[in-house]
């Protein structure tokens, strides 16, 4: 049975290629007020890794608190789940954040949109007199509150090279140019970058 366990801290291990970056912002100074005052109360999610050990799938920015307070353990559900369902449970958890930047967004539906295609998971969930399946992307958008069309769009900020990514994120290129922009190939985009 899945029950709530206190793990130390150095058994935690980050999830691989996680998107969302760890700030230390007002948001992440809250946390660590309240984790202070309060405890951890809303436990971190992780998978028991083969080697030993968990790997993080939601919690980073709690573990991280942790750290800072030089706790020793933390709640953690631990969690059997492939690595399809990590993807997919550690986006769903992270896309309920307060602040995501850009970038985060677009490597997050990027790879929840792979593991769903890798899932093979079903794709006719609209009814036939709609006359229209359901797409990955469709999938994707519905449970982020986006449109099909505005996770296209995100996803494309992944082709940036990450000097104009990181621009988008400091608000330093709007959204719509750098969808643009992506369409551009690499040595373009550093060309671009230079004329700037």
């Amino acid at each position: 049975l899945e029950r709530v366990k206190e793990i130390p801290l150095y058994e935690l291990h980050p999830f691989k290629c996680h998107p969302f970056k760890i700030q230390n912002d007002e948001e992440m100074k809250r946390l660590i007020e309240s984790i202070k005052k309060f405890g951890t109360i809303t436990p971190a999610l992780a998978r028991p890794l083969p080697e030993g050990g968990y790997e993080l799938i939601s919690g980073h920015r709690r573990l991280a608190a942790c750290q800072v307070l030089e706790l020793e353990t933390m709640p953690v559900i631990v969690r059997e789940m492939s690595d399809d369902e990590a993807v997919i449970a550690m986006v769903d958890a992270n896309l309920q954040r307060e602040t995501i930047l850009p970038s985060e967004k677009a490597f997050a539906y990027k790879m929840k949109l792979d593991a769903i295609k890798h899932q093979g998971q079903r794709t006719d969930l609209t009814s036939s007199q709609v006359g229209m399946k359901l797409q990955a992307m469709d999938i994707v958008g519905q449970e982020a509150g986006d449109s099909r069309n505005q996770v296209h769009r995100y996803i494309r900020l992944t082709e940036l090279i990450p000097e104009l990514l990181d621009m988008v994120d400091e608000k330093k290129i709007a959204f719509n140019p750098a969808v643009e922009i992506s369409y551009l190939k690499p040595n373009e985009q550093q060309d671009f970058l230079e004329a700037m």
